[in-house]
């Protein structure tokens, strides 16, 4: 079964706001991102850094991408999960945005933490969650968490029955045509702009076919390519710097490698996006460096 990242309500839940009345407000280089590359919650979060321009706002320190901790911790954040909760009982998980000026988490929530960076950061980029896309985006989000990411969970597992494999895999199937339609005469999925739903569905993407692609056979991968425009448009964002750069092909792999416990499928071998090409040929460093 493909290894998933973890569930659990998060640690820390504020959230940033828009004056010193708030207590945590938006201020250059006052905050820092702790990431770990080879976790989809992370990869959307750096993504989403790169694409608003944040690199002289908002610093960022890469994690290693498998976690060396209990419970799918790191330990680099260790001394930041004490400071923030005494004894804290849980693992010391990513994402976190911690807050220099008071030495604490600010939150662990990767949603929340998105919305914050959209909405009080700024920066240079295009407008990622406008106004009035708000359902929009929740959507996508959810056809991209239930109708993918969960069903491919599921039709790739080995033993069981095979009934509720199919019935997954045609659950997996339909959302990639729903995405596939919305593609048809648009360039984005929510119209002719970038949004949050575009990084939601192109690190849904990545995930699909370099985590769970492994535990589907080759018949079932070979539907799931079906979806030409969609692949297209996977690929066309991977050739973005802020995309395809923040792609930890080989940390996404020791990762799944080191907690999935399924066996692998005949799927493993039908690759479908060649990654590591887009992303070498935009980016002038093979992975990311943040500042």
């Amino acid at each position: 079964m493909s290894a998933t990242p973890s569930t659990a309500v998060p640690s820390f839940r504020s959230r940033i706001g828009s004056d010193a009345r708030s207590g945590y407000y938006a201020a250059p280089r006052r905050y820092r991102l702790h990431l770990a590359l080879s976790c989809p919650h992370c990869l959307r979060i750096a993504v989403t850094h790169g694409l608003l321009g944040l690199g002289d706002t908002l610093p960022v320190t890469l994690l290693p991408a498998v976690p060396d901790a209990p419970g799918g911790g790191h330990r680099a954040l260790g001394p930041l999960y004490e400071a923030s909760s005494h004894q804290h009982p849980g693992p010391a998980v990513a994402p976190v945005l911690s807050d220099g000026w008071t030495g604490r988490i600010v939150s662990t929530h990767a949603p929340d933490i998105l919305r914050d960076l959209t909405r009080w950061f700024g920066g240079t980029g295009p407008d990622l969650h406008p106004r009035g896309a708000e359902e929009a985006i929740e959507g996508v989000t959810r056809l991209c968490e239930q109708g993918i990411t969960a069903t491919a969970q599921r039709a790739g597992q080995s033993g069981g029955d095979p009934a509720a494999r199919d019935t997954a895999l045609a659950t997996l199937l339909r959302a990639l045509d729903m995405l596939e339609w919305r593609l048809a005469a648009q360039e984005h999925v929510l119209g002719g702009e970038l949004t949050l739903a575009d990084v939601h569905v192109w690190v849904t993407l990545v995930q699909l076919d370099t985590v769970h692609r492994y535990h589907l056979d080759a018949a079932a991968v070979h539907r799931i390519t079906g979806h030409p425009r969609l692949w297209a448009y996977a690929r066309r964002l991977a050739a973005h710097p802020a995309f395809g750069s923040r792609l930890d092909l080989d940390g996404i792999a020791r990762r799944h490698h080191a907690h999935c416990r399924g066996s692998e499928a005949a799927g493993a071998a039908v690759q479908i996006v060649d990654w590591a090409a887009y992303a070498r040929r935009e980016a002038s460093e093979p992975a990311w460096q943040p500042r």
